[in-house]
């Protein structure tokens, strides 16, 4: 069973970290803008999935060598491991999550978002179909399962509360990684940590009928759930290779969204043998993230300071974060 894609990477995620480290030690964040090549390390936020089909089109088209690039894709450890990585400039970019990019800054790491990538949240509310809960106030007295994070908790509170619901009947269980068994053995009522273009499509695919609940449609602001990260320091010395490879980043979704099986394909000769990919599962998660990342009213990748903002007053609201945020230090729009 795979794991949750927020909260660990096992043995795997750490060799590539070491990887990483390795890379960066032996000059890939050395190389000057003036070469012509430049090198950029960039952290996926979980092993090579359709979330990143985008990513792979890009490198075999060919649209990062035609912008001077050479991009080395790795996969961190876990999310909390890239926010660092990118921090400390040992890797140049890293695909993560807008709430924890601001959590982040919060605690005084030094790291902003470049892009959004994915624009709606994923991560969703999952109850059995036959469970007789029909909103999050029906939650009060039940089991809700979630992966170790606060911050999730701080969603299912917000999305019962806004439903009318008394947040503190509600009985919360660490379950670590085992989102998936736990919902389908009935140790718990609900898990909040699932993605929908994931967890999910394997749940109904193995016969489970599911009702999903959308935090922004309860209470919680519409947020961008993958957004791309970089350093404070490395955007300074190296902002136009990642404005290059935001560039051939987006005609790589452009590629993706006229070329659907193609670039599939190409995804899945690209896949981890530690981490098999489910050809199925994966032309479902594509044709829902395809929406979701471009819906056509905004450019790929563009972001906005009422969105940023919306997260930061929601995460104060909530006691997720104490420290007041300058919105303009914690995003930057490549796209303008």
């Amino acid at each position: 069973m795979k794991t949750n894609r927020r909260a660990h990477f096992g043995k795997m995620g750490l060799v590539l970290a070491g990887a990483v480290l390795a890379l960066s030690a032996c000059g890939s964040n050395e190389s000057s803008e003036g070469s012509a090549t430049t090198e950029l390390t960039v952290l996926l936020d979980w092993y090579p999935n359709a979330l990143h089909t985008f990513l792979y089109a890009a490198e075999q088209q060919g649209y990062f060598e035609e912008a001077g690039l050479k991009v080395d894709m790795k996969v961190p450890a876990g999310t909390d491991d890239a926010l660092k990585l990118v921090a400390t400039g040992k890797a140049d970019l890293a695909l993560n999550y807008q709430m924890q990019v601001a959590i982040a800054r919060a605690e005084d790491v030094p790291v902003k978002s470049v892009a959004a990538v994915v624009r709606h949240p994923l991560n969703q509310l999952f109850v059995s179909a036959d469970s007789g809960i029909a909103s999050p106030k029906d939650l009060e007295g039940k089991k809700i399962g979630f992966p170790s994070l606060p911050l999730d908790q701080a969603i299912v509170d917000s999305m019962v509360k806004s439903d009318g619901g008394d947040a503190s009947k509600l009985n919360y269980i660490d379950i670590g990684y085992d989102l998936i068994p736990a919902l389908t053995m009935k140790r718990v009522d609900a898990i909040i940590g699932g993605y929908i273009n994931h967890e999910k499509l394997l749940m109904e695919r193995d016969g489970m009928k599911l009702t999903t609940f959308d935090p922004s449609q309860f209470g919680v602001p519409d947020y961008n759930e993958s957004v791309l990260v970089t350093g404070d320091d490395t955007f300074k010395k190296k902002e136009k290779a990642i404005r290059a490879f935001w560039a051939a980043a987006a005609k790589g979704q452009e590629y993706v969204e006229q070329h659907p099986e193609e670039a599939l394909t190409n995804l899945l000769n690209e896949q981890n043998a530690d981490f098999p990919l489910e050809e199925d599962v994966e032309k479902q998660s594509l044709e829902m993230l395809i929406p979701l990342m471009n819906d056509g009213t905004n450019k790929f990748g563009s972001q906005s300071e009422e969105s940023w903002q919306s997260i930061i007053d929601w995460l104060k609201e909530t006691g997720t974060i104490t420290k007041d945020l300058n919105v303009n230090d914690v995003f930057v729009d490549l796209t303008k």
